[in-house]
């Protein structure tokens, strides 16, 4: 297969930072995703924790894992399939891609279907460990016209042995969002990317942080991910200093109470 100068192979690489602490619960419902059903969607907005996730499930799934993260220019179905198949291929070497990028020019994005009956086909033919495909940013191409077909159509298709994981920062195109009811498709809500109390001072601790800071920050914060991550950061960033102030406040009021007289009777 040919890779075009314009190719940014960082696109198709795992990303090398993973979380700091990993979260058993979100994992644990990501493992049993692979089993029951085709495709899982990590929907949040910016700063929820979605690819530090998915960075952490690629190396905990115990499978080959293609990773692609989407560019907005990726609209354009040739290039959207160049990357992916790359992706795929550095795991399943026998797959067809040239053909499958040939097919890729020729169709037109209404019948994006086609390509991914033939991507479904190449999949099922070459056989090799079971493989996890993670799309990262699926969102900034939702406006192409050959993403619902070609998704429709794929999804439901997917071989047994094969798992796509999609992020995005709004839901898919409804013909997409409908794949749930038929437990082809789990979505992963925001509410559900918050981390817990127990996750936060589990945080705090590989920081040597003490779970009253852990408090405060996932009382500020309601549990976002990139917000209490800066919580938790060295001395001087803004979140770890305005966590420090609010326990001294928290402090002083509560010595403050302890010497009124209602208190000490």
């Amino acid at each position: 297969m040919r890779i075009e100068e314009h190719f940014i192979h960082d696109k198709i690489a795992i990303p090398a930072a993973g979380p700091r602490t990993s979260r058993a619960r979100l994992l644990k419902l990501l493992a049993d995703n692979l089993a029951s059903t085709n495709a899982t969607v990590l929907h949040g907005r910016a700063g929820t924790g979605k690819t530090a996730l998915a960075t952490d499930f690629a190396r905990h799934a115990g499978r080959a894992v293609a990773w692609y993260k989407v560019d907005a220019a990726d609209n354009d179905l040739r290039l959207f399939c160049e990357y992916l198949l790359t992706a795929v291929r550095l795991q399943r070497p026998l797959l067809g891609s040239e053909q499958l990028l040939e097919l890729s020019q020729s169709v037109e994005a209404g019948s994006a279907e086609l390509l991914a009956d033939a991507l479904v086909f190449q999949l099922g033919e070459t056989k090799g460990e079971p493989l996890l495909i993670v799309i990262e940013d699926l969102h900034l191409v939702y406006d192409a016209e050959w993403v619902v077909p070609f998704f429709r159509r794929w999804l439901p298709l997917l071989p047994p042995d094969v798992h796509v994981l999609i992020t995005c920062r709004s839901l898919p195109p409804t013909p997409l969002w409908r794949l749930r009811s038929k437990q082809m498709l789990r979505v992963v809500e925001e509410g559900e990317l918050a981390f817990t109390l127990e996750e936060a001072v589990n945080l705090f601790r590989t920081y040597g942080l003490s779970e009253e800071h852990a408090r405060v920050a996932w009382t500020q914060t309601n549990g976002k991910a990139a917000a209490i991550s800066d919580f938790a950061s060295t001395p001087g960033k803004a979140g770890r200093a305005l966590a420090d102030n609010l326990l001294l406040l928290r402090r002083a009021s509560f010595s403050a109470l302890a010497q009124t007289p209602d208190f000490q009777t």
